[in-house]
């Protein structure tokens, strides 16, 4: 298990074109389970299908493919950033 500390100094990438996306800033939880079930990377864009703020990419927890030592992998297909 990992410190949500630990995660915000991850860069996180796109298993799918090595692209940057940026750090995770926050987690959103589900407050009757606990569970983490998205998080949050600044964006100076909105992504289509999915509930994005403004200046946020909220990107669902289950597209996480691997924790790394530096970096974490999301499978970001089909998300238009």
């Amino acid at each position: 298990m990992q410190r949500a500390s630990e995660l915000r100094v991850k860069e996180v990438v796109s298993i799918n074109d090595g692209r940057r996306l940026g750090f995770m800033f926050d987690l959103e939880i589900d407050m009757d389970t606990g569970k983490v079930i998205s998080f949050v990377i600044p964006s100076g864009t909105r992504v289509l299908g999915f509930l994005g703020r403004a200046g946020e990419l909220v990107i669902d927890w289950d597209r996480i493919k691997k924790i790394g030592l530096d970096v974490i992998l999301v499978d970001d297909s089909g998300l238009t950033i």
